[in-house]
C-alpha cells in the first residue's frame, strides 16, 4: 500500500482531493457535513496508470486488510487485462486469437460478452476492438499525431466488435480478421466490480468508497452518517475551478469521460483523445459525460460511448434503460448540463 490517511469530514474535499474527475479534472468527492467525530481511512495503491483508492469508516474492523486484498485484486487483474504487458491474458488474445480460437479466464469472457452488447447497441459508438486505431493516433505509446488518411482508413479496416466471436460454450475468442482489443475504457471500472464483489462475499463488508483514477467510482453502501449512500461532488470538464453539482451514489458506480487535457492541436482545433471507432477520428460535440450505472464496467464504458454519442442519441438510450442516468455538457460555449435518468434524490445541479 503507498498510503494512509485518516480524515474527518471537513478534510475530505481538501485532504482526499479528486475522487472523481476525467482528465484530472472533472469532479471530487465531498461528504456533506457530520459530526466531527466521524471518520474515513483512505488507503492508496498505484495501478493501471493511475491511483486507486479505498476509503473507509473509521472503526472498520481489520481495515488495512480489507485494503490490501482490494489492492491485491486490482494488481491481479491489472496483469491479466494490459496491453501494455506481453504477458498479459490480453496481449495473448491479441497474439492468438486471429489464428485460433482462444480460450479465456470466466471472468474477462463475460466483460467481453458485455463489451460486445455494447458495441451492438451503441450501433459500434463504443468498441473495445479499436487498438489499431488507438495505435495509429499515437494514444498508445506516443507520440500522439494525426495519422496518415490511408493508415487511418487501414486501421478502421482492422477494428470492429463484429470481427470478434465469442464462444459462450467453449468460453473461447475467435478473431476473424487481425483487431486489436483495449479494454483500457472499461477495465478500471471492472476492476472497481470485481473488488466489490469480493469485499462483499469474502469481508462482509457494508460500507467503502472505491475509486479508481478520476475517472471511476463504485459506492458500496452509505458514509458514515448518512442512509443516503455517498456524495459525490462533480466538478466542471472546461472549468475547474468550478463544481457544476453532487451526485449520491448508494451500491451504484459513476464513469466520466471528458478530453480536457489529453488532446493534440491540429489546424487550430483541439482533438481530444477519445476516438470514434466508426470514422477513426477523435469525437466532438460534447465536453464531458457522467454516468450512473449498476456497475462501475457499465458506467466506464457507457461515459464513453455518450461522449461519442452525443446529446440526442445519448438520451434516448437513458430512456430505454431505465437504470442509467446522465449528465450530459455539449461543447458548446456557455452550454448547461443536463441530467437525464436521475432524479432530484439521485442529483443536484448548481446554476452555470
Amino acid at each position: 500500500m503507498d498510503r494512509r490517511e485518516f480524515l474527518r469530514p471537513r478534510q475530505i474535499v481538501h485532504a482526499a482531493g479528486q475522487v472523481l474527475g476525467a482528465a484530472d479534472a472533472f469532479a471530487e468527492q465531498t461528504s456533506e457535513p457530520h459530526s466531527d467525530h466521524v471518520a474515513l481511512l483512505r488507503n492508496i495503491r498505484r495501478a493501471m496508470a493511475t491511483n486507486f483508492e479505498v476509503l473507509l469508516p473509521f472503526g472498520t474492523a481489520d481495515a488495512l486488510a480489507i485494503a490490501e486484498c482490494a489492492f491485491d485484486e486490482i494488481d491481479r487483474l491489472e496483469q491479466q487485462l494490459t496491453v501494455y504487458r506481453e504477458t498479459s491474458e490480453v496481449s495473448r488474445l491479441n497474439r492468438l486469437a486471429g489464428e485460433v480460437a482462444v480460450p479465456v479466464e470466466t471472468g474477462l469472457f463475460q466483460l467481453l460478452v458485455l463489451a460486445k452488447e455494447l458495441a451492438n447497441q451503441t450501433h459500434g459508438a463504443y468498441d473495445i476492438a479499436s487498438g489499431a486505431l488507438i495505435k495509429a493516433w499515437g494514444f498508445y505509446k506516443g507520440p500522439r499525431r494525426v495519422p496518415p488518411e490511408e493508415e487511418r482508413v487501414q486501421a478502421l479496416a482492422r477494428t470492429g466488435m463484429r470481427h470478434v466471436e465469442l464462444d459462450a460454450q467453449t468460453q473461447s475468442v475467435r478473431y476473424l480478421r487481425p483487431v486489436e482489443i483495449n479494454l483500457g475504457s472499461i477495465g478500471k471500472g471492472y476492476a472497481l466490480d470485481r473488488v466489490a464483489s469480493l469485499l462483499r462475499r469474502e469481508r462482509n463488508l457494508p460500507a467503502a468508497l472505491l475509486h479508481g483514477g478520476h475517472s471511476s467510482v463504485y459506492a458500496m453502501g452509505s458514509e458514515p452518517g448518512s442512509n443516503r449512500g455517498w456524495t459525490i461532488g462533480m466538478r466542471h470538464p472546461c472549468k475547474t475551478d468550478c463544481r457544476m453539482g453532487v451526485m449520491r451514489l448508494r451500491d451504484r458506480a459513476l464513469g466520466t469521460s471528458a478530453a480536457t487535457f489529453q488532446h493534440l492541436e491540429y489546424n487550430g482545433r483541439k482533438l481530444g483523445h477519445i476516438l470514434d471507432p466508426r470514422t477513426g477520428w477523435p469525437a466532438e460535440g460534447m465536453a464531458g459525460v457522467t454516468v450512473v450505472a449498476p456497475s462501475a464496467a457499465l458506467a466506464d464504458a457507457l461515459s464513453t460511448a455518450f461522449f461519442i454519442m452525443g446529446m440526442d442519441a445519448s438520451r434516448a438510450y437513458c430512456e430505454r434503460h431505465q437504470e442509467i442516468g446522465a449528465v450530459l455538457i455539449p461543447a458548446e460555449e456557455h452550454a448547461g448540463s443536463v441530467a437525464v435518468g436521475l432524479t432530484p434524490e439521485d442529483v443536484t445541479l448548481y446554476d452555470d
